[in-house]
C-alpha cells in the first residue's frame, strides 16, 4: 500500500513581547482528534505539497500563505505497524510570511504557542523529537515507527539535511 502523502505548515511570528511563536491547533475532527497539531493535511491529485500546505492552512485557520513563501523544513515518514492505513509521508514547511488572523474552523481551533513552551503533553509522541529542531532552523529527514498502541514512538531515525 502506498504511503499517504500529507503536508504540515509551521507559521511563525514574534509575539507581543518579541517571543518567537508558532501557530498550532487543537484537532477537533479526523485523524489526531483531541491533540494539538501543526496545520496541514492531505495532498490532492495534481497539487504540489506546497500548494496543499497553503490550501490546508487557509481551510483550517483562514490564514493566507503563498506556496512560494514556504520553506521545506523536513521529510518525515510515520509508520504504524498496528494500523498500516495510518502510515504517511509528510512534507513539513515553515514560514513567517503569511497574512490574516487565525480563525477557528470545523476541524481546528488555532492557537499561538511560544516556541519555548510547546504543549508536548497534548501532542503526538514524535513532536518533541523534531518540532523544536525545525523551529530552531534545522532541516531534517526522519522516520518514526509507532508501537502497537499507536500512541508511543517505538523507534526514531532522524538525519539532519544540509
Amino acid at each position: 500500500m502506498p504511503l499517504t502523502s500529507t503536508c504540515l505548515c509551521l507559521l511563525t511570528r514574534n509575539g507581543v513581547d518579541g517571543t518567537p511563536e508558532v501557530l498550532l491547533g487543537y484537532k477537533k475532527t479526523g485523524f489526531g482528534t483531541g491533540k494539538i497539531v501543526a496545520l496541514g493535511g492531505h495532498v490532492e491529485p495534481g497539487e504540489s505539497t506546497a500548494e496543499a500546505a497553503a490550501r490546508e492552512v487557509k481551510e483550517e485557520s483562514s490564514i493566507r500563505v503563498a506556496p512560494g513563501s514556504l520553506t521545506p523544513s523536513a521529510h518525515i515518514t510515520f509508520v504504524f505497524p498496528a494500523d498500516p492505513s495510518w502510515d504517511m509521508k509528510v512534507e513539513i514547511f515553515s514560514t513567517a510570511d503569511w497574512s490574516g488572523e487565525p480563525t477557528e474552523s470545523e476541524e481546528i481551533r488555532p492557537e499561538w504557542f511560544p516556541v519555548t513552551a510547546l504543549p508536548f503533553g497534548q501532542m503526538w509522541d514524535d513532536a518533541p523529537r523534531w518540532l523544536p529542531r525545525i523551529l530552531a532552523g534545522e532541516r531534517l529527514s526522519a522516520t518514526f515507527t509507532y508501537a502497537d498502541d499507536n500512541a508511543t514512538v517505538a523507534t526514531a531515525e532522524i538525519t539532519p539535511l544540509t
